[in-house]
C-alpha cells in the first residue's frame, strides 16, 4: 500500500489545548469514538494477544503513553480479562487535564514521553495509540529507545497509516465530529502519519532486537518492537 502523499507536519490543536474546556472534552470524546469504531481498540488488543502468545505470558504490567482519556487500555484490559489475560495499567500523559475524571483506580502520571520518568525495565510493555504520528522522525527514534529502556518485553505502537484514501475518508467524516478541534486535527493526523515503510526505516535506528508489523482496519498499523 505505497503512497506518493508526502508527509506534512501540521500542528494539532488538541496538542496545545487550543480550545475551551468544552471543546477539549468534545475532542477527547471524538477520539474515543474513533478508537471504538475504527480499529483503535482492536489493534491494541491484537498486539497484546500476539505478545501473550509468543512469550506464553498471561499477566503484564503496561505503561500507556499519551493515554489521554485512557479509553483504549481500560477497554482492552476488560476484554482481555475474559481471555484470562491480566493487565496492570499505568497511564502517562503530558497534561493532567487529559485524564478522565474517573480512572477506576488506575495509576496516572504526568510526564514527558521522550524522557519517561521511570527506572529501567519498570514495565513489561510500553504501549501508545495515535501518538507516534505527532513526533518528528528523530523523536520517533528517541521515543522508541526510551520505551525500550523502561520495558522488559516489548514496545507496542498502534497508529495511523498515511494514504490519500485515508485522508478522503477522514474528510468525509467531518460532519460526525463534535468538536472544531477534531475537524482540524483528524485530517492533520493523516497528513502527519507515517507509512509502514517509513516506520520500519526509523526503527532500524533504534535499540530494538526485532520488529513485527501488522495492518489493521481502516489504515491502522500495529508494531511489536521487541526488547
Amino acid at each position: 500500500m505505497r503512497t506518493t502523499m508526502k508527509r506534512a507536519v501540521i500542528p494539532e490543536l488538541l496538542d496545545t489545548d487550543s480550545g475551551t474546556p468544552a471543546e477539549i472534552a468534545a475532542s477527547l470524546c471524538d477520539l474515543r469514538r474513533i478508537n471504538r469504531w475504527f480499529g483503535g481498540l482492536a489493534t491494541t488488543q491484537a498486539l497484546i494477544e500476539n505478545v501473550s502468545a509468543k512469550r506464553e505470558l498471561r499477566s503484564f504490567s503496561l505503561l500507556e503513553v499519551a493515554a489521554a482519556a485512557s479509553q483504549v487500555p481500560e477497554v482492552v484490559r476488560t476484554n482481555l480479562r475474559k481471555r484470562s489475560i491480566d493487565i496492570d495499567v499505568t497511564l502517562l500523559d503530558r497534561a493532567a487535564t487529559h485524564f478522565a475524571k474517573s480512572k477506576n483506580g488506575t495509576r496516572a502520571v504526568v510526564g514527558d514521553a521522550l524522557a519517561l520518568p521511570f527506572a529501567d525495565a519498570s514495565f513489561d510493555l510500553v504501549c501508545s495509540c495515535l501518538f507516534v504520528h505527532h513526533l518528528l522522525p528523530q523523536e520517533v527514534v528517541q521515543f522508541v529507545n526510551e520505551s525500550l529502556r523502561v520495558s522488559r518485553v516489548a514496545v507496542l505502537i498502534n497508529d495511523l497509516i498515511r494514504h490519500p484514501i485515508h485522508l478522503a475518508l477522514v474528510q468525509a467524516g467531518r460532519p460526525l465530529y463534535r468538536s472544531r478541534l477534531t475537524r482540524h486535527d483528524a485530517p492533520a493526523s493523516v497528513w502527519q502519519a507515517y507509512t509502514m515503510e517509513e516506520m520500519l526505516d526509523l526503527l532500524k535506528q533504534t535499540d530494538a532486537s526485532k520488529t513485527e508489523t501488522s495492518r489493521h482496519f481502516l489504515f491502522r498499523m500495529g508494531l511489536v518492537i521487541w526488547k
